[in-house]
């Protein structure tokens, strides 16, 4: 999308909005961020997508609206005024309007809801879906996305190259990505001042009943299994994951985790519920400034997972033009930039670090946005699971957390 006094109005917007809102982490220097995002972008090679076969009509050019559904905290959001101004911006340049809900918590949770609705080729009420590589890639392959034109994405040139081409979506006909992170480890900075160094220490005993973790099964087992010394992106099987599930059902099971959520695990954070856990890496970062800087968060010693959202179109969705445009508009460096400033997860569009220049410069040298090399050696990605150990891995993994 053309960059006008509009856009450049936004960014000015943005700037203020972002310099009052955001306290910025110490970052390292050194990108490699390619290299991350290259792995981070392998969902898993489980067979080609199926073209879908449901006939749908795009009403865009009658219907100037979209639907676009997203995980929590994952957009700029103006607290004043309680917009998304970067959403405000696109209806003022394009007279589409945009109707946004923060309705994924989980990926399972989310395809349990809309998976029968896909099956049947049925209009899920969203034109823009977010979700996590794997997830991607089983959406893809059954056959629920329609396939991107690009011609109505000419900022897809500001994708990373890395993840123009990844092995769940060759040539990115299916999705683009949204954000990337990591999952690590994160305490209440009063209640522990001493830290946490490893997955290991939130099973000490003055924690007792103060633990969350999360209910994607690759964050939380992925920890775990790093934590035994298993190379979750190399070779492992059943014995490797087994003792990692049969770790997280023990501490279940014995009181220490008190919850295993998705995104709102953050609320027990707040509450005070929960004093320490294993989280995502742009939600501290958001509430701490909402929350005065209660927590921290750190890539355990024996590392952290990493993973990428990826925007799709679902397969009866009438506005896939109107969603395309929308696409277009956030593969902006500087839109992407903004995006990036607010929710603190890695940016995957050429440009934006260069373009966060403008915003606050201090935020180029934030790790969870522009990650270290250090960092990078310390990323792991889930590897590929074909489909028989999704079922399985997946059916042990709902069982020890009582599912």
């Amino acid at each position: 999308m053309p960059r006008d006094p509009a856009v450049r109005a936004l960014i000015g917007q943005m700037q203020r909005m972002q310099l009052s809102r955001r306290k910025v982490l110490a970052g390292a220097g050194g990108l490699g961020l390619a290299a991350f995002l290259a792995a981070c972008g392998t969902g898993g090679k489980s067979g080609s997508s199926e073209s879908s076969k449901v006939a749908v009509t795009d009403l865009s050019e009658s219907e100037k609206k979209l639907a676009f559904a997203n995980w929590t905290l994952y957009l700029d959001y103006d607290e004043k005024t309680k917009k998304y101004p970067s959403l405000q911006e696109f209806t003022k340049l394009t007279g589409i309007d945009v109707s946004y809900s923060e309705d994924i918590d989980g990926n399972d949770t989310y395809y349990g809801k809309v998976q029968a609705q896909l099956s049947a080729g049925q209009d899920i009420g969203q034109d823009i879906i977010v979700l996590t590589d794997w997830m991607t890639d089983r959406v893809i392959r059954q056959g629920f996305t329609q396939e991107l034109n690009h011609a109505n994405i000419p900022n897809f040139k500001n994708l990373l190259p890395t993840l123009q081409n990844v092995d769940f979506d060759p040539g990115r006909k299916n999705s683009l990505t949204w954000q990337s992170g990591y999952a690590g480890i994160a305490w209440n900075k009063a209640k522990l001042p001493k830290g946490l160094r490893s997955v290991a220490d939130l099973w000490a005993p003055e924690l007792k009943g103060r633990i969350t973790v999360l209910d994607e099964m690759r964050d939380t087992i992925g920890l775990l299994m790093l934590q035994d010394g298993v190379d979750i992106a190399g070779t492992w099987g059943d014995t490797e994951f087994a003792k990692a599930t049969d770790t997280l059902k023990a501490q279940i099971d014995n009181g220490q985790i008190r919850q295993v959520k998705g995104n709102s695990y953050k609320e027990d954070f707040i509450s005070g519920d929960a004093i320490a856990g294993i989280v995502w890496s742009g939600d501290l970062t958001q509430m701490n400034f909402e929350n005065n800087d209660q927590w921290e968060f750190v890539i355990p010693e024996a590392g952290c997972t990493l993973w990428s959202d990826n925007m799709m179109v679902p397969v009866a969705s009438p506005h896939k033009t109107n969603a395309e445009k929308l696409m277009d508009f956030y593969y902006d460096p500087e839109i992407a930039a903004q995006v990036a400033a607010y929710v603190n997860f890695i940016s995957p569009v050429a440009g934006a670090k260069e373009a966060m220049e403008k915003i606050d410069p201090s935020l180029m040298d934030n790790p969870l946005i522009f990650p270290s090399d250090e960092d990078l050696a310390n990323a792991h990605v889930f590897r590929s699971l074909s489909a028989e150990e999704e079922t399985n891995y997946g059916s042990q993994f709902q069982t020890a957390i009582g599912a």
